[in-house]
């Protein structure tokens, strides 16, 4: 398990759209299994089996960094951490780190960041019986990765010898990370922080397995970057300057959206914005360093919420809502340029979905980024919405719909009458019923890369959605069963990919 080399050569991202591919979108964590999530185990190299199976040559995931409590991949404790519950018990055994009799904890307890005790054991099966090569893998896997983990394991420490409470209503000291007082702590917690690193180590290692068994395969790995981070997160604890904060820490103003169509008080996340002048003056190395690392996890990165680079909606912190924002330029071509600088070609595509400026446009293709067709937002508005297939860019990613939409079965049973006639009159009023007709439409869209997320390909409807915005409740716990897959369903595919020329 060797979770510090990362030699490996990641491809250009021309590379990525020099042909027509097909991909299909489905988080770790909705992968069947036993544990209490889907995992980085055998089934996730099961499924790249089944996506090779298909002719399917791309896998999109949400990110994969640690979530804090309430399980969103979008408010993570970390860029650069991995989400310790994906972890797989199963291959711990297999290496004989870990006793049959931790088949007790497969249940519980992976969900929590500060301590699983099936991991706890596995740290000291590996001390007993790890061979050479192994413990040269985890000291190189903590010298390469020190430029975060030892901030990362240290925060974590704090925050569970704090009562999981926020870095900002720590101890001043701890708050403000006086040398001696990180130095104290570091004595202190560890044997709790060589922990943390064990586990980064695991995740990093049983996540490099599944990229290599899904790139020896022709298969890509699809992440996603949030634009922003969590405040209660290692990265604005650490790097403070980066951020707009005051003395104490709180963000002066926060991240989120202007009222819309769908919100009259818009939306507000609460993430801090960043301090874009103290970034420029350092070189954008932050982001340097969180572009670099995520290409060890995936292949190809998207950015979520892309219009941001171009202009922010900046919201005063005590405001409730998004209502009294207003936007602030962000230095997005300064940024992007020292990314092209340090990169090359961009492995990266924009989601640029809601109201999107010229500005926002022209960076976005001053860059060469592939943007985002939704055709669930396509049949509204007349033949001039821009998600419409006729009005598609080979240099573009296609989507019957996202994480955050309906299923594309519960989306056409909540569309009205005459929406529903429209949708078929535009698709040609199609014999199959849905979702499938909005599957072909995505296949045979001129775009270069068409994903479906794997509930539509499985019929399912809107019970089986992974998330709803603006709702904290039963969201992110969607997982599909193999039992739900039709035995004709791979062939069916193949013969789609074929039709429509991609792969």
């Amino acid at each position: 398990m060797d979770g510090g080399n990362v030699s490996e050569t990641v491809p250009e991202a021309r590379s990525f759209l020099d042909r027509r591919r097909a991909g299909i979108l489905l988080h770790p964590t909705s992968l069947p299994g036993t544990a209490e999530q889907g995992t980085l185990g055998h089934e996730a190299h099961r499924f790249i089996e089944f996506l090779e199976a298909c002719g399917v040559t791309v896998w999109q995931v949400l990110p994969l960094n640690q979530p804090h409590a309430g399980g969103s991949p979008y408010q993570c404790m970390s860029v650069h951490a991995g989400h310790t519950g994906l972890i797989c018990l199963d291959e711990l055994h297999h290496r004989g780190w870990l006793s049959e009799a931790s088949s007790k904890y497969r249940e519980q307890g992976l969900r929590n960041p500060y301590g699983c005790p099936a991991l706890q054991e596995a740290r000291v099966g590996f001390e007993a019986h790890a061979d050479p090569d192994e413990r040269a893998g985890f000291a190189a896997f903590k010298s390469h990765h020190a430029y975060w983990l030892e901030d990362y394991v240290l925060y974590l420490g704090l925050k569970a010898e704090q009562g999981q409470a926020p870095w900002w209503e720590w101890p001043v000291p701890l708050r403000d990370r006086e040398d001696k007082a990180l130095e104290t702590a570091r004595q202190r917690l560890e044997r709790v922080l060589e922990q943390y690193r064990f586990e980064q180590f695991l995740f990093y290692g049983q996540l490099r397995a599944v990229k290599q068994h899904a790139n020896r395969r022709g298969i890509l790995l699809f992440g996603d970057m949030p634009i922003f981070v969590a405040s209660d997160s290692a990265d604005v604890w650490t790097h403070r300057r980066l951020f707009d904060l005051d003395a104490q820490g709180l963000p002066n103003c926060v991240a989120g959206v202007p009222p819309d169509y769908f919100s009259a008080t818009g939306q507000r996340w609460g993430n801090p914005h960043y301090h874009w002048r103290n970034m420029a003056t350092e070189g954008f190395q932050w982001w340097i360093e969180r572009i670099s690392a995520a290409l060890e996890m995936v292949d190809l990165i998207r950015i979520d919420h892309f219009r941001g680079f171009e202009a922010y909606w900046s919201i005063p912190a005590d405001e409730e809502t998004a209502i009294n924002g207003h936007w602030v330029p962000a230095p997005g071509k300064a940024l992007f340029d020292t990314l092209r600088e340090r990169f090359g070609t961009l492995p990266l595509v924009a989601e640029d979905l809601g109201v999107i400026t010229p500005e926002v446009e022209a960076l976005r293709d001053q860059n060469g980024l592939p943007g985002m067709k939704i055709l669930q937002f396509a049949f509204e508005g007349g033949a001039a919405n821009p998600y419409l297939p006729h009005h598609h860019e080979e240099n573009s990613v296609v989507y019957t719909g996202t994480h955050d939409n309906d299923t594309t079965l519960g989306w056409y049973a909540g569309c009205d009458a005459a929406l529903q006639s429209r949708v078929r009159e535009y698709l040609g009023y199609p014999d199959e019923s849905m979702p499938w007709p909005l599957v072909r439409s995505a296949l045979a869209s001129v775009a270069r890369l068409a994903v479906l997320p794997m509930q539509d390909v499985l019929e399912l409807d809107g019970c089986h959605r992974m998330n709803t915005p603006g709702t904290q409740e039963g969201n992110w716990r969607w997982r599909f069963s193999w039992d739900q897959v039709p035995d004709t369903l791979a062939g069916h595919l193949r013969h789609m990919m074929t039709l429509y020329g991609r792969e």
